[in-house]
């Protein structure tokens, strides 16, 4: 009689299967083409097109390109979309300083994208596997995506050096119903559901589900959700009486000027001003030429303009205070003060400094040599206060970083103002770019926003993101409006720091616990 262990030795073994991978969609050569016209798309979406339905395509196309494909070819796929749009979006950075400079940050930008959209094509390799049903396509697989998208938004948002957060997706949507959810998630999370919603249909197609007609109820939730939500409430505060002026003066960085001259510019497009009740005056970043803690011909200017209007004036200027150099906007008072000012948080890199000054000089020493002042970052509180009510402040670039932006509100501003200065790329789209992100934080805390730009393009915001008054590139002249004033913090600025790091973490920790559970179901 054979032996139990002989009967089992002769039984087929059951192997476990693993599950077959599922190829690419594209072919490497379409793909990269794809991504092309994904990047093409993309910058599309941003002003001055400002074509915001085409984040949506832009997105679907890009992660199209993405599933079934291994590291390298996302790699490579990820570099063609970024270089596309990259060189599209920052294409004002060569208006005077050339290619050097444009190309620099477009390839850095794109390198970064490409390394960073890695993690999601391998969740589209591995999150199937670990969760094949329904809910782990349809809901799970998107939502890790959707996190690892702004997990890339948030490492070129922070580096190298102070990184730069321009591109993030939820800026595109400024003029769009979906920025409303801004002032309940902030720009990140805005970012978040827009991929969100876009993998969700893209896997309701390869699925599918237009078979089964029931599992359709969670995209189209997801999409009446983002249409119909109201912004985030904020409590009416009275108003403040606020002047802007864009004079329009000589203030680019090669601009030929003479002494006093950029003041001199403002002080004429102020005239209309001279004499009318308001609560504060407001001139743009760099609206003045020598700093007037140093110079007393600026600052008996300041003082004869406070005198005219009956107002603080807010203006900025470059400032010394001993070895080092700031960008510094400054409340001054009709009695030649000074006493309430805010030095500029993030110093732009090759802009306003050289980091590592001696390793680029000795790549480019014709083009480090033209910065020749090193503004240090400051560290004081984007805030001033006039007649007891706080103004939050951001001074140029400084409005794209969130930090900025939560301090002023944390300290209570109830307006915002944003001091610019667009000189160096007159005729480029640059300024409109910079609005639509002033017009998404009007939109994001709740409140108005004054952008005054040297030249243009200024507008007043409301804490909807409606235009209230504007004044266009290229020319001088002067605002003066009653701003809405409003109290209270949105759902989008207190938990927007909070949302960053759950899905920036959160999505690293589903991609590995996918990985694990993948291999665990061979």
């Amino acid at each position: 009689m054979p032996s139990l262990t002989a009967d089992r030795a002769r039984r087929p073994r059951l192997v476990p299967q693993r599950s077959p991978l599922q190829p690419p969609i594209l072919p490497l050569w379409l793909a990269v083409v794809v991504a092309a016209i994904a990047g093409f798309f993309m910058n599309l979406a941003y002003p001055g097109a400002g074509i915001w339905p085409l984040a949506f395509v832009a997105v679907a196309l890009l992660i199209l390109t993405l599933i079934g494909r291994r590291a390298g070819g996302a790699l490579l796929v990820g570099l063609v979309y970024g270089a596309v749009f990259f060189f599209l979006l920052v294409s004002w950075t060569s208006r005077y300083l050339g290619v050097i400079p444009w190309a620099a940050l477009a390839l850095l930008e794109a390198a970064l994208t490409a390394v960073a959209v890695i993690p999601i094509a391998l969740a589209y390799r591995w999150l199937p596997r670990a969760f094949p049903g329904v809910v782990g396509r349809l809901v799970g697989l998107p939502a890790v995506v959707a996190a690892l998208w702004v997990g890339r938004e948030l490492l070129l948002g922070s580096w190298p050096y102070t990184g730069f957060p321009w591109a993030r997706l939820g800026m595109t949507q400024s003029q769009s119903p979906l920025g409303t959810l801004a002032s309940w998630v902030g720009v990140s999370g805005l970012s978040f559901l827009i991929v969100f919603a876009v993998a969700m249909l893209v896997e309701s197609v390869r699925m599918r589900l237009w078979r089964r007609p029931v599992a359709l109820v969670v995209p189209a939730g997801v999409v009446l959700v983002l249409l119909v939500v109201p912004a985030f409430p904020t409590t009416p505060a009275g108003t403040m009486r606020i002047g802007a002026v864009q004079g329009n003066g000589p203030t680019g960085y090669f601009d030929e000027r003479e002494p006093y001259s950029v003041i001199q510019a403002q002080t004429d497009a102020t005239e209309p001003l001279f004499d009318e009740e308001m609560d504060l005056l407001v001139w743009p970043e760099g609206g003045l030429d020598y700093d007037p803690f140093q110079d007393a011909s600026m600052a008996r200017r300041m003082t004869m303009i406070t005198t005219r209007v009956g107002a603080p004036l807010l203006a900025d200027a470059a400032t010394q205070r001993g070895d080092e150099y700031f960008n510094t906007s400054m409340l001054w008072t009709q009695d030649g003060t000074a006493e309430q000012t805010h030095d500029k948080r993030y110093p732009v890199p090759f802009g306003e400094y050289v980091p590592d000054r001696d390793f680029y000089n000795a790549i480019v020493p014709d083009l480090i040599g033209l910065i020749g002042r090193e503004y240090s970052h400051g560290t004081n509180a984007p805030l001033v206060e006039v007649d007891g009510i706080p103004v939050g402040l951001a001074i140029c670039f400084d409005v794209i970083y969130d930090d900025v932006i939560a301090e002023g509100m944390h300290g209570g501003a109830q307006v915002l103002v944003f001091q610019t200065n667009n000189a160096d790329f007159r005729g480029t789209d640059e300024n409109l770019q910079q609005l639509a992100f002033a017009r998404m934080r009007a939109i994001e805390t709740g409140r108005s926003v004054v952008n005054v730009s040297t030249v243009g393009t200024s507008q007043m915001i409301r804490p909807d993101g409606t235009t209230i008054a504007s004044l266009d590139a290229d020319e001088a002249g002067a605002l003066l409006e009653d701003v809405e004033l409003r109290t209270g913090l949105t759902a989008g600025v207190v938990l927007g720091p909070w949302v960053q790091q759950l899905l920036l973490w959160g999505g690293l920790g589903a991609l590995l616990f996918g990985w694990w559970r993948a291999g665990r179901r061979l």
